[in-house]
């Protein structure tokens, strides 16, 4: 099993920066409908012996990143449930807006590998705060805001219930994170800045 502080510096290099999140995140679905609909996840999407990536091919038509640690009992059952998200659009009724979308694969990502490492996912069925965490954690991911909500009121929310800012340590180590990876985000940009002058120039 990977540590937790592994596994969140995996999240980091995939995501992008949370502040472009927020900034980009349209209104969504009810957050009771999103939290409803993760607490009913079948036993069937739990279970250890199935795979994450054929499970996510299945759903998504692709695996998610996720699927790679899914060695990670954690991981596994933080991407199956967020895959349940997504499936049961299809198997229940879809949410309004869908939830389907570019970013789905990004948010059961964030449910594997930043919400999991830190809080058990079946935590996530058996208490509302954490189950409040996960569905808030997966719609801003999917680029969404809570239906009703404005975007500091959903910040500040999510803010409150995000058990990796409640962990100093963690919490540290994955400000790091962030950091390195904007520097390599700048770094690339003005490398392909640099580029395209010369190029222009020729």
């Amino acid at each position: 099993m990977a540590d937790a502080d592994e596994l969140l510096r995996v999240w980091s290099s995939l995501a992008p920066p949370e502040s472009e999140t927020w900034s980009s995140a349209r209104p969504g679905p009810p957050l009771d409908a999103v939290a409803a609909r993760l607490s009913s996840v079948p036993r069937s999407f739990l279970d250890d012996e199935v795979s994450i990536t054929a499970l996510s091919c299945d759903i998504a038509g692709v695996a998610c990143a996720s699927a790679a640690y899914a060695d990670d009992v954690r991981v596994r059952r933080g991407a199956a449930i967020g895959l349940w998200l997504l499936a049961g659009e299809e198997l229940v009724e879809p949410f309004d807006p869908p939830l389907a979308g570019p970013w789905a694969l990004r948010a059961v990502d964030a449910l594997a590998l930043r919400v999991a490492p830190v809080v058990d996912p079946l935590d996530w069925l058996a208490d509302d705060e954490r189950r409040e965490e996960a569905a808030r954690t997966y719609l801003l991911w999917a680029g969404f805001l809570p239906a009703g909500e404005d975007r500091e009121t959903a910040r500040v929310l999510w803010q409150a219930r995000d058990s990796l800012r409640r962990s100093s340590a963690l919490a540290e180590a994955y400000a790091a994170y962030e950091h390195r990876e904007e520097i390599a985000r700048r770094l690339a940009e003005a490398r392909a800045k640099e580029a395209a002058a010369r190029y222009s120039s020729e």
